[in-house]
């Protein structure tokens, strides 16, 4: 394949979250192919940058509010390009931009909120937040939307059934290298399960504390290691707990996989999932939501309800905690050729 010049458009560039390890890892397998990657954000959140890829750093913009903040960084972006014209190049966004022609769809569509009353949508925020939306994905020099799993296609084309056409085959994340977890007895009476999640609400982390509150009463010494939110954020959660529980913060949770024994993920809403990926990549039973976007590629018996009641999660988590299960790894190379047959096809 003739080497692309490919423009990828990201807020925060680095290790880090799930929207930005998407780009953080498809941006490197990308240059190691040997194509010109140029990342556009606002910040580098990285000790290093990869190999081979150039990294424009435009500037923090105020994050609130958010609409705002993401239309300050979206004029940026466009003014960065047409200080920079090329008509050769690809531009893939992951942001609400407005000059891109492929984007990567993360996360649920805000058109969701039409299903609200419609007094609680007269609100100049909701309009601006639309109005990004819809230009992301309806502007018309975009050529492809890429949703990152069949439940954001799904949504896609209930809310914008005018740009069907331009929704491809998702490209779901890969896996990076995680450490497997040792084949190991885990105590009748313990265990360790991991909840891996910043947006700790939209998550479900307080009905996954609920689940092992619940789990504690069988086994009395379990640990709950909590990975993500801020533990000022979240101690409030764990008022009636004494013991028995970690907050490590916003950490990188590839080397903590292999010390559970279950991961917890029972999301009220999740695109996808990537910290169920990586933690079936380490050979860790997880148990989900059915509001998780992965849940459609694995076995029905480890999805619940998200409206299951506390007692069949406890009973569930029970069932699977220590279990040995089959690795499963998609890595983020295919991830990358599968993004690159996209830009040839539709380029």
């Amino acid at each position: 394949m003739t080497p692309l010049d490919i423009i990828m458009i990201v807020r925060r560039f680095g290790p880090v979250g799930g929207m930005e390890r998407y780009v953080w890892e498809m941006s490197r397998e990308m240059a190691a192919l040997g194509h010109h990657i140029t990342i556009l954000c606002e910040q580098l959140l990285a000790e290093s940058i990869p190999h081979a890829v150039h990294v424009v750093t435009l500037g923090v913009v105020a994050p609130k509010p958010r609409w705002l903040a993401h239309l300050r960084f979206s004029t940026r972006v466009s003014a960065w390009l047409t200080a920079h014209p090329d008509t050769n190049r690809i531009i893939h966004s992951h942001e609400r931009t407005g000059a891109h022609q492929f984007t990567t769809f993360h996360g649920p569509p805000f058109a969701v909120v039409k299903n609200s009353p419609w007094w609680q949508r007269l609100s100049p925020r909701i309009y601006a937040n639309l109005w990004l939306e819809q230009r992301e994905l309806c502007a018309p020099q975009v050529k492809a939307i890429i949703p990152n799993s069949p439940l954001i296609d799904a949504a896609l084309r209930q809310y914008y059934p005018s740009v069907a056409a331009r929704l491809v085959t998702p490209i779901t994340p890969g896996v990076a290298d995680i450490p497997a977890r040792p084949d190991r007895q885990v105590p009748s009476n313990g265990g360790v399960i991991g909840f891996v999640g910043k947006e700790w609400k939209r998550k479900g982390l307080d009905l996954a504390v609920a689940i092992v509150a619940k789990v504690r009463k069988q086994r009395p010494d379990i640990e709950f290691t909590v990975v993500g939110p801020a533990p000022e954020d979240i101690r409030h959660l764990f008022q009636d707990w004494s013991g028995g529980f970690t907050l490590l913060g916003e950490t990188d949770a590839a080397p903590l996989y292999a010390r559970f024994d279950l991961l917890l993920h029972p999301a009220r809403q999740e695109p996808y999932g990537m910290v169920i990926a990586e933690a079936q990549s380490a050979g860790v039973p997880v148990l989900i939501s059915d509001a998780c976007g992965i849940a459609s590629e694995m076995h029905p018996d480890m999805v619940l309800s998200i409206q299951a009641d506390v007692n069949k999660w406890a009973h569930t988590v029970e069932h699977y905690i220590g279990m040995q299960t089959t690795i499963i790894k998609r890595d983020w190379r295919t991830v990358a050729r599968e993004q690159l047959n996209c830009y040839m096809k539709y380029s």
